[in-house]
Order: C-alpha cells, then structure tokens, then sequence
C-alpha cells in the first residue's frame, strides 16, 4: 500500500516536473524570441541611421548670405552731416555723409561685444543698449566698455557713378586713434 503511494506521488512530482520543464521551455523560447526580435530591431535601426547619415555627407550645406560687394545709390542720395541706416539691417552697414561731403561705411557691430548700436540722432552718436558705449559720427569710441573704434569697409564708386560698397576689405579701429586719421584710404570724396 506504501509502495503504491510513493508510486503514485512518483508519477505526480514526474507530471508536475513535465508540466514545468514544458512551462519553462515555453517561458524561455519567448524570452529568447523576444531578445532577438530587440535585437535584431536595434541593428536594423543603427544601420538606418547611419545610411542616413552617410546619405546625408553627399548634400552640401549652403549658407545663404549678402553678397560682400553692393551698391548704395548715388551720392546725391544722402544730405550732409547724416547716417543712414538703410543697409542696416540687410547688409550690416551704415554709410555715413560728413559735414564736409566724404563718405565711408562703417559696420553695424559694436567692437566690445558685438551688438548692433543705434543712432541717436538728437546726440549724434551712436549708442550700444547692451553695455552703453558710445561712438562718435566717425565711429571714435568715447564712453563705456568697447576697446576700439568701429570698423569700416572700403567704399569707392562703380562704373555707373554708384557708391559702391566692399565689405571684403576692412579697415579695423585702432584703439585711441580717429580712423579719418590712420586710414584716409576709407573715405570717398565726391
């Protein structure tokens, strides 16, 4: 009778140790199903991004920029004694008229930090907002932080009697010195 119990329970720890290990290989097929489906996935997906990114080597980046040389009009388009900030924006030049009719084109970039300054019209000086320095109309500085003048780009006159501006030839401020002064070169007398 024993004997026909542990016979008995033998065959059920037998099913019950069956119905696991069945259990298990499932359990562990999915699993390893699972893991190379990720697998496999995470591979394909590198391998995309790469294909993209060698794809995308072949395209070149272009900047779109103003080009380095423009015209500004005619001389007699701007009055004595005034700046005008009608390249301002587009070109990052100002052209200024002094009292005694020469011209120049100074860029719009305080030398301190680089900031646009403005003209101050009632002042007649340009004023930086970000830290107050101050020029003068020829572009001497006077006030607050900027180490030098502002810079200036050759201008000249083109064939058909416009003021032609080059900003790829620049005269840089030279500390404590008037740019009229250092570079006679970067005005134009009409």
């Amino acid at each position: 009778m024993q004997d026909d119990r542990e016979l008995v329970t033998g065959q059920k720890k037998e099913r019950s140790d069956r119905g696991s290990t069945d259990g298990g290989q499932v359990k562990s097929s999915d699993r390893r199903k699972f893991l190379m489906r990720v697998g496999w996935g995470s591979l394909a997906g590198f391998l995309a991004i790469n294909s993209a990114a060698f794809l995308r080597f072949f395209y070149p980046r272009v900047l779109f920029e103003p080009p380095s040389q423009f015209k500004v009009g005619l001389p007699a388009d701007y009055p004595i004694g005034t700046v005008s900030s009608q390249y301002q924006r587009e070109y990052r030049t100002w052209i200024i008229r002094l009292q005694d009719g020469a011209f120049f084109a100074m860029e719009t970039k305080c030398t301190h930090l680089g900031c646009t300054p403005s003209w101050m019209e009632s002042q007649k000086k340009f004023k930086c907002p970000c830290h107050g320095s101050g020029y003068y109309i020829t572009g001497l500085n006077f006030e607050g932080p900027a180490p030098r003048p502002m810079d200036r780009f050759k201008i000249s006159l083109a064939e058909d009697g416009q003021l032609l501006v080059d900003k790829t030839i620049k005269f840089p401020g030279i500390p404590g010195k008037e740019s009229n002064e250092v570079y006679p070169q970067s005005l134009l007398r009409v």
